[in-house]
């Protein structure tokens, strides 16, 4: 997965039961594009099962539409409401049997994760993460989503080109000892 000149399409999804968010970039000689972004709306569905057929039959035929490379998805955060968590779960895994049922790599990313990947600070806004993206992959202003649904599942989908393009920096050791000797300040005697 580390080829780092390798051409790709990657999805990035944005789950949730009432509004779902996509985005996907291209990347084309190490430097992502923007393909397109958006939104399925759910909420005048009442049926829950209902959402969640919507959820798999937009994403398969997104899928279909872009046919991607690689399938990137916020993962869940933990909150106090238990079934807001279930709901947001089930629509998650909705979405990943969909990447599944295509043979498409899945990869999973906390928020605070994409929001420290993209600004450099776990505690930016979602607005403050949809102008980056705005900049970094140079979206005509006409292109910008004002549903931030769609910005969050294309930071989804950027922070999963930059996790696979930044080089390994972290120097390996092979014992303690190794390390005490790279590493003399670091030790206290």
């Amino acid at each position: 997965m580390k080829n780092h000149q390798r051409n790709r399409i990657i999805m990035g999804i944005d789950p949730g039961t009432n509004v779902m968010g996509y985005g996907l970039i291209k990347i084309e000689n190490n430097i992502a594009s923007f393909v397109t972004m958006g939104t399925l709306n759910m909420k005048k569905l009442d049926d829950p099962y209902l959402k969640l057929k919507s959820i798999f039959d937009f994403v398969i035929q997104k899928i279909e539409q872009y046919l991607p490379d690689e399938f990137a998805i916020e993962s869940q955060f933990f909150g106090k409401n238990v079934q807001s968590m279930l709901k947001l779960g089930r629509a998650q895994g909705v979405a990943i049997a969909a990447a599944l049922e295509r043979d498409i790599p899945i990869s999973e990313y906390a928020p605070l994760k994409i929001k420290m990947a993209i600004t450099g600070r776990g505690s930016a806004s979602k607005e403050q993460v949809a102008d980056l993206l705005q900049r970094f992959l140079k979206i005509p202003p006409e292109q910008m989503q004002t549903e931030l649904d769609a910005t969050d599942a294309l930071a989804v989908a950027y922070c999963h080109f930059l996790q696979a393009t930044r080089p390994d920096t972290e120097k390996k050791y092979t014992s303690w000892k190794d390390f005490i000797n790279s590493n003399p300040r670091k030790v206290r005697k």
